[in-house]
């Protein structure tokens, strides 16, 4: 599976994985360390919650260093002629203009207007050019929108 990231959010993942690595494995030994201390581990509830947390961890980390190991770096994509991953475009809806930035999931924001290329509103605007109109389905209905011009 591919992960598509700008540079800045592959940074941040690669600073949170090596901050796991380092600090969080510490803190987690040094709680099933304190743990052990207690004596018999099959009713020992700060070892039983401290392995949990270890477990967590390891899952956090896996998934991190697989998100990193399958990074796309999202490049800006100006004057291209058609809409694809990274690219800012204009789009009109009932006469108001939007504009939208399509990115990939890891970092989908749709407050911000940064929508997931795997969305529906994402996936309909992949491809098509400027003067082109998509068709989403949404909860409240179907909703057109036209692309006046791609950034």
């Amino acid at each position: 599976m591919k992960y598509y990231l700008t540079t800045e959010r592959l940074r941040e993942l690669e600073a949170e994985l090596e901050r796991l690595k380092k600090d969080a494995r510490a803190d987690i030994a040094d709680r099933l360390r304190r743990a052990k201390e207690y004596g018999d581990l099959s009713e020992n509830s700060e070892y039983i919650d401290a392995k949990e947390a270890q477990a967590k961890l390891e899952s956090e980390i896996f998934e991190l260093e697989e998100t990193i190991r399958n990074a796309v770096i999202i490049k800006k994509t100006k004057g291209k002629a058609q809409v694809e991953i990274g690219s800012t475009i204009e789009a009109q809806k009932n006469g108001k203009t939007h504009k939208f930035t399509i990115i990939g999931s890891e970092e989908a924001n749709p407050e911000a207007n940064l929508i997931s290329n795997e969305s529906p509103l994402g996936r309909a605007f992949l491809g098509k050019k400027p003067g082109e109109a998509v068709e989403v389905e949404t909860p409240g209905g179907k909703t057109k929108y036209k692309i006046v011009k791609i950034e």
